[in-house]
């Protein structure tokens, strides 16, 4: 099953924030593949480091959102923050999408750190905010479908199974929100996809406009 697209009919303005983001995520990658490892244990969310010395550390709440651990994290991730994030986008507006985008991956960071402050793993990925542009998402526009590849057909499909989709390929792909480095093996940060989904439904039920029922372009 590979999303394409969804109903983008009500999208009245450029997404220019969204597509900002994914330049940002693809271009940080290759400077951290690059970098290597040292790399990422510098700019990486490494929560214990981040318990030890916040005042220090803090930057990588960020740094970290742009990183990935790996080619197939940072192409599921980026194909669902371009399908879903212009909708999302549109409904808040250009500095809002972006403040709200930041917003839920700091929670998702912080979701994950509470769970597991101790851990010398380094987390990476914007997983945990595009959790939240999901979370909108399905708040704003819960009757939309999704255009579906489904071996040679294209089918409709409700956005809310695509989304669910895109959960269970996060617990599942071996990649997830964390890099695994050294003697430490990552897996996937469960508290952050529901931190940051959960971040994005209440600043969406919050801040966002509610959209009618929308269909399948």
């Amino acid at each position: 099953m590979f999303p394409i697209g969804d109903d983008d009919s009500e999208v009245a303005s450029v997404p220019i924030v969204t597509y900002a983001l994914i330049a940002a995520n693809i271009l940080f990658f290759l400077v951290e593949l690059s970098g290597g490892d040292q790399f990422v244990q510098n700019w990486a969310f490494i929560p214990s480091h981040f318990r030890e010395s916040p005042a220090t550390e803090w930057p990588t709440i960020f740094t970290a959102m742009f990183m990935h651990g790996g080619w197939m994290h940072l192409f599921g991730n980026m194909l669902y923050l371009y399908i879903f994030g212009d909708n999302v986008e549109d409904n808040f507006g250009h500095v809002k999408y972006l403040v709200f985008y930041f917003v839920a991956g700091i929670a998702a960071t912080f979701a994950q750190y509470v769970f597991n402050e101790g851990s010398s793993i380094p987390n990476v990925g914007a997983s945990g905010a595009i959790a939240g542009v999901l979370g909108a998402y399905i708040l704003m526009f819960p009757q939309s479908r999704v255009d579906v590849l489904v071996v040679r057909q294209i089918i409709s499909m409700p956005a809310i199974v695509v989304i669910g989709f895109w959960i269970v390929l996060q617990l599942f792909s071996g990649v997830g929100s964390i890099a695994n480095t050294g003697a430490d093996v990552g897996g996937v940060a469960y508290m952050a996809h529901v931190g940051g989904f959960a971040a994005g439904f209440v600043i969406a039920l919050l801040f966002g406009r509610r959209s009618g029922p929308s269909a399948s372009a």
